[in-house]
């Protein structure tokens, strides 16, 4: 193998190290539960892909093929992840928060975690 691809995979590594550290690090040092959401979703998110592009790099530099493998979890990590956050943050709201806490929504429906009613004459009933 290369030093070339082995700086690289380095490389990446190591930012995904860094990504992960800082991740779980949020994940126990922030205080409510909106804040702790970003630590994982975000920052893991993108250690993970980190040690992915790493795996990629290894993989073609040893067998000279590209792996498809790693392309399959890193689409199912960035499709998952952000979901289930939006889960988590609406399950939050509808738990802790009252209808008269939040800001208006901005959009004819309100939120969505609150069952409101269909604006007169749209043709729900």
């Amino acid at each position: 193998m290369s030093f070339v691809a082995e700086f690289l995979i380095a490389v990446f590594l190591v930012i995904s190290g860094v990504f992960g550290f800082v991740g779980s690090y949020g994940l126990v040092k922030l205080k409510s539960t909106l804040q702790r959401l970003h630590a994982p979703t975000k920052a893991t998110t993108l250690g993970v892909g980190g040690v992915l592009i790493a795996s990629m790099i290894f993989f073609y530099a040893d067998t000279g093929h590209l792996s498809v493998h790693e392309l399959l979890i890193t689409l199912f990590l960035f499709l998952t992840a952000p979901i289930t956050a939006n889960f988590i943050a609406k399950t939050y709201m509808a738990m802790n928060l009252r209808r008269e806490d939040l800001p208006e929504s901005g959009g004819e429906y309100g939120w969505s975690v609150y069952d409101d009613p269909p604006p007169e004459g749209d043709g729900r009933s």
